[in-house]
């Protein structure tokens, strides 16, 4: 029932085209319109390091258990970033998937990560994992990941596939061991690559737009059905 609203002139709409193929038919439901970043933020140039980076929710469902898995099998180090909010399945699922992970890999588990620190761990990783385990609707992280330059390596769940170019601007992967794969051939991917995709598909100025857009042509088509009705 949420996708036939009952209020005149509400509308919806999705963030991808994943997200919008899982939605059922509904004429209150609008094309798409995919997320942007600000991509200034994210000019930061720092010597890359020999670290993956995971970033995000400490939760089940994000998969960071597996990311830790895949580094350790390819040899690099993991620093994973990110809170904890006191759930107990989150609070349980670090204490029994994440910390005993961290022992003689040397992975680092460094707590909430503010925007600047953010940006200087994206910008000087060697990639980007994301391992989620649900379908994402999007990836903010992934977009900024890609605007520091930096290659992102995930799973292909919901709207990953759409974001990241397999081969050009970072690796698609079914499984933890093909996670691993990628990691040693991220050197592979161009960093200028991965910021020509931010630059052409994710920036925030081309997302206002479109919303700018939209909400113009929404104003303008109940402006003319309420002359109709009068």
């Amino acid at each position: 029932h949420v996708f036939r609203p009952e209020r005149p002139n509400t509308w919806m709409h999705c963030v991808s085209a994943s997200q919008q193929h899982n939605c059922p038919p509904s004429p209150a439901l609008l094309p798409y319109i995919e997320n942007g970043v600000p991509l200034e933020r994210f000019q930061t140039h720092v010597t890359k390091r020999n670290f993956a980076l995971a970033l995000g929710r400490i939760c089940p469902e994000k998969g960071f258990h597996l990311a830790l898995d895949a580094a350790a099998e390819a040899g690099i180090p993991l620093v994973l970033a990110g809170e904890i909010f006191p759930y107990r399945a989150h609070e349980e699922y670090f204490l029994r998937e994440v910390m005993p992970r961290m022992d003689g890999n040397g992975h680092r588990f460094v707590g909430p990560a503010g925007a600047a620190r953010k940006r200087r761990l994206l910008a000087a990783a060697r990639c980007l994992l994301v391992p989620s385990l649900v379908p994402e609707t999007s990836s903010l992280v992934a977009m900024e990941a890609l605007a520091c330059g930096t290659p992102v390596i995930a799973f292909p769940a919901g709207a990953l596939p759409e974001i990241i170019e397999h081969g050009r601007t970072g690796f698609l992967a079914s499984n933890t061991h093909e996670m691993a794969q990628a990691i040693r051939h991220v050197g592979e991917i161009r960093s200028d690559e991965c910021r020509r995709a931010a630059r052409e598909r994710f920036t925030a100025g081309r997302m206002i737009a479109e919303y700018m857009r939209r909400y113009e042509l929404l104003a303008r088509t109940t402006a003319c059905a309420e002359k109709t009705v009068a």
